[in-house]
């Protein structure tokens, strides 16, 4: 490497093809290391807790959560309720669906502590008291509306809802007020199916 002189410039003609690739990807680098460096502003602070009361399937829980967590995370991370499945986690499959003061919402894409007390029925609270299955849920066993399964949860919680608004009048309807909810391997005509068995037994409200 030339001799660097303080407060000078090194004329051009001083420095060799050497030099260059020499020292060129060094500060390349150095200044990708610098880039991806935490600094003060973005180094992670640690996150603040509060006290979050969720009513789930007719039971009060007090849990300490991140302000940030989901409606999803917060039923399967902290209550240990699986049945409602994780699948884009970006609002856009329905595999998350739960119905939240009666509606139908996207557990993923609800933070917990916006729930405001509000009940959270999931898959596992569907059942009645003695274990008896609801009619969704026979529906789709008896019109076999599933493959894999892994979608099933939210397509049942979704149908209740579908049914429960009165939006199940025509297999048109149930494509339309379903089609929010995706099913990989393409069961979809079983699940109308079992959507118009459960409507027929069931009463909107």
């Amino acid at each position: 490497m030339p001799e660097y002189v303080d407060n000078d410039e090194i004329p051009m003609s001083k420095i060799t093809r050497r030099d260059l690739l020499t020292s060129v990807p060094a500060l390349a680098i150095g200044g990708l290391a610098v880039a991806e460096s935490p600094t003060a502003s973005t180094a992670p602070t640690g996150s603040l807790r509060a006290m979050s009361r969720l009513t789930v399937n007719g039971k009060t829980h007090s849990l300490e959560l991140d302000p940030r967590t989901t409606v999803l995370d917060a039923l399967r991370e902290h209550l240990q309720l699986t049945g409602t499945k994780k699948g884009c986690d970006q609002g856009q499959c329905g595999a998350c669906t739960v119905l939240i003061g009666g509606e139908r919402v996207l557990s993923c894409l609800t933070l917990a502590a916006a729930t405001s007390d509000r009940p959270i029925v999931t898959i596992e609270g569907l059942a009645g008291p003695a274990g008896g299955l609801h009619p969704v849920q026979r529906a789709f066993i008896e019109q076999d509306g599933f493959q894999c399964g892994y979608c099933t949860p939210g397509q049942i919680m979704s149908a209740v809802a579908c049914i429960s608004e009165g939006h199940a009048s025509t297999d048109e309807d149930i494509r339309e007020y379903m089609s929010g909810n995706l099913c990989r391997c393409g069961a979809y005509p079983k699940i109308v199916a079992a959507v118009r068995q459960a409507r027929d037994q069931m009463k909107p409200t």
